[in-house]
């Protein structure tokens, strides 16, 4: 990896981690000649209860992608899922 390779992993990492609610302890972050590889799984903190997974992923996706210097995005990211309650739905 080299040193702008290095300096754009932590700014990457920097921009994500400003996204309130998420717990990123199980994202690997990677920037490699301008590409952001992103593997691993998201999840919520305590107190995100109302955040959707899918469409914060995607707003960190399209905000990464305009990032100058970087050409693209691999994400291979697993979003997890909400928990299972008793709960009764009418439809």
């Amino acid at each position: 990896m080299t040193v702008v390779d290095s300096a754009m992993t932590r700014e990457v990492m920097r921009d994500i981690s400003k996204r309130s609610a998420l717990d990123l302890g199980s994202l690997d972050v990677h920037v490699m000649h301008g590409i952001i590889y992103l593997r691993g799984r998201l999840e919520k903190l305590r107190g995100g209860d109302d955040m959707d997974l899918h469409a914060e992923l995607h707003m960190i996706v399209k905000l990464l992608r305009l990032k100058p210097g970087i050409r693209d995005v691999i994400c291979e990211v697993e979003v997890a899922g909400p928990k299972l309650s008793p709960r009764r739905y009418k439809y």
